[in-house]
C-alpha cells in the first residue's frame, strides 16, 4: 500500500521510468474516503488485485501498461467503475463515490 505524505503519495524509491503506477484518491462528498476497497480488473474484467484506501483515501497499484478497470467498493454505495489506460510512469485517478 502507499504511504501518504503532505502533497500526495510519496514516490520515493519508485523508478517511474520503468514502472507503471496507477494511483489516486477515493472521495465521498468532496472528502477523502478511508476504508473503501479498490479492485484492479484487467481488460477482460478479471480480478487482478485489491487494496484498501488509506486514512487519506489513497490507493496505488503497480501494473503492466495497458487498459484496466478500477472498481471501487465503499460502504453504503453501489460499486463505481472507472476505465484507465496506463503507460509507464504514473497515472493519477480520482474516484468519486456517491
Amino acid at each position: 500500500m502507499c504511504g501518504a505524505t503532505t502533497g500526495g503519495v510519496s514516490l520515493d524509491g519508485v523508478d517511474v521510468t520503468k514502472e507503471t503506477v496507477i494511483q489516486g484518491v477515493v472521495h465521498r462528498a468532496d472528502a477523502p474516503l478511508a476504508g473503501a476497497y479498490v479492485r484492479l480488473l484487467d481488460s477482460g474484467g478479471e480480478f487482478t488485485a485489491e487494496v484498501p484506501t488509506s486514512t487519506t483515501g489513497q490507493f496505488r497499484f503497480f501494473a503492466a501498461p495497458g487498459t484496466w478497470k478500477l472498481r471501487t467498493l465503499a460502504p453504503g454505495a453501489q460499486p463505481v467503475d472507472r476505465a484507465v489506460v496506463a503507460d509507464t510512469g504514473v497515472t493519477e485517478v480520482d474516484v468519486h463515490v456517491p
